[in-house]
């Protein structure tokens, strides 16, 4: 039938909003890096997340530290960035 409009029961977000979340998680991701690691001792992280927080800081190269922050940027998935958010913003005080 024309015209007629059916109810939307449950949408996925869209392609972009995706990525706009994804690229949140990056960016999030790229600030603790710069943390200190008294600093990360207090954030509720995982192991794999740690480690890969711990490599980032020693790379020197461009593009593989570009690599290594998507790779933590995709490890932020698992994590709920609220609590991280919240304390660092604490720490920026």
């Amino acid at each position: 039938m024309r015209g007629v409009l059916y109810p939307v029961t449950e949408t996925k977000p869209s392609k972009s909003a995706r990525k706009r979340e994804h690229l949140a998680l990056q960016k999030l991701g790229e600030e603790l890096i710069t943390l200190k690691e008294s600093d990360l001792d207090d954030l509720p992280l995982d192991d794999d997340l740690r480690e890969a927080l711990s490599e980032a800081r020693q790379i020197k190269a461009h593009g593989a530290l570009r690599r290594q922050k998507q790779y933590i940027g995709k490890l932020m998935r698992n994590v709920d960035p609220e609590p991280l958010r919240l304390k660092l913003a604490k720490l920026r005080r």
